[in-house]
């Protein structure tokens, strides 16, 4: 069998029905020009997944983590099935593997679980059977066979781990941005794009919370050295970024309004907070200027997480704005998400580039 090509495409991809028949066409395009099997990684629709979380905590204020793993992962499952539907209405073979049919195995943090064994042998079967294999992001089971989920915006950790099944050497990710940029291209006047990044800065990028890639993805592809190819998700598919091991360090500046900054009173308490976030499998950065924890990204009940390890838990003391120049970061706290907005982008001003290319390479879903 021909080495599959490993593509994942994030939630806004599929703002309606019909983006999964224009992928579905895009992806019937390239295996006829190419004549290798698929196994594409797909999210949920924009908003399926905060609409589960919603309803989950209308029936129970803290459901318990097991509970919330198996509802909040449906929403991808969803995905998956209608690409494979919009596929099987165009003529091509396709299925379906879930995560407990996938062959990644996690520890038993059911909301932010580890991948501790892939097993290649359920991917390679279906590859050998259909013309597509759609794989919902996010997905894995424990050593029991219980739905685990990898957290937030861990689709891209699927791919990575799909590629390193298939014997990949090449993950190509699709998502509403064609590649890194200086900053929040979204939120960020004159964020420039990088055409090339080290693993190392894409990775660093991703801890302080820039929302192009997931950091243990990158990590995942650093081990095995699999490049990663950034894409935006609709024709022509341009290519932006490419993630490798020949790629640069860079300056930039990082900003999640939904990341926190938790005060304490003194160092070792915060030394204390860190470890039961990292315990959790959470993304934390533990500041060096003061005893506080920068809590990365959001979507966490910080102070359930905290109590379950027996620390009192932290003030709330503002947004976190990474800026980086290289492997250097130094963390400012702004006092709310507007005052960081205004602060990242009086540091973007700041920063010095050099004569970066804007041109893309322009293509159909098919690779360069």
């Amino acid at each position: 069998m021909n080495t599959p090509v490993v593509l994942k495409f994030g939630g806004s991809t599929f703002r309606t029905p019909e983006a999964y028949h224009e992928l579905a066409e895009g992806l019937d395009e390239r295996i006829r020009s190419e004549a290798r099997p698929m196994a594409v990684v797909v999210s949920a629709m924009q908003g399926e997944t905060e609409r589960l979380r919603a309803r989950l905590h209308e029936v129970d204020a803290r459901p318990e983590a097991a509970t919330a793993a198996g509802l909040l992962t449906t929403a991808d499952l969803v995905s998956a099935h209608l690409l494979a539907g919009a596929l099987h209405s165009r003529g091509r073979t396709a299925t379906v593997l879930a995560g407990h049919q996938l062959g990644l195995t996690t520890n038993a943090s059911f909301l932010w679980a580890r991948v501790t064994r892939i097993d290649p042998r359920p991917l390679r079967r279906a590859l050998a059977a259909y013309d597509v294999v759609v794989v919902p992001g996010g997905q894995a089971a424990d050593a029991e066979g219980r739905p685990t989920w990898l957290g937030k915006n861990s689709s891209d950790l699927s791919a990575l781990a799909v590629a390193r099944a298939v014997g990949s050497r090449s993950c190509e990710i699709h998502s509403d941005v064609d590649g890194i940029y200086t900053s929040d291209p979204h939120l960020i006047t004159g964020a420039r794009m990088l055409p090339e990044v080290s693993y190392n800065m894409a990775a660093l990028m991703s801890l302080y919370g820039a929302k192009v890639l997931h950091r243990r993805a990158v990590q995942l592809a650093l081990r095995h050295r699999i490049e990663i190819l950034l894409r935006f998700n609709r024709a022509p598919y341009t290519i932006g970024t490419t993630i490798s091991g020949a790629g640069t360090q860079a300056a930039a500046v990082v900003l999640n309004q939904r990341s926190v900054v938790l005060d304490y009173p003194d160092e070792a308490r915060a030394d204390a907070a860190h470890h039961a976030f990292h315990l959790e499998g959470l993304d934390v950065v533990r500041l060096s200027t003061r005893p506080s924890v920068a809590v990365v990204g959001g979507y966490v009940d910080t102070e359930a997480v905290q109590l379950r390890h027996g620390v009192v838990p932290g003030r709330a003391a503002g947004v976190p704005v990474a800026e980086m120049r290289g492997s250097k970061v130094t963390t400012h706290v702004a006092g709310s998400g507007t005052d960081a907005l205004h602060l990242a982008q009086q540091l973007h001003d700041g920063l010095d580039f050099p004569v970066l290319p804007r041109t893309g390479t322009r293509v159909g879903v098919r690779a360069t």
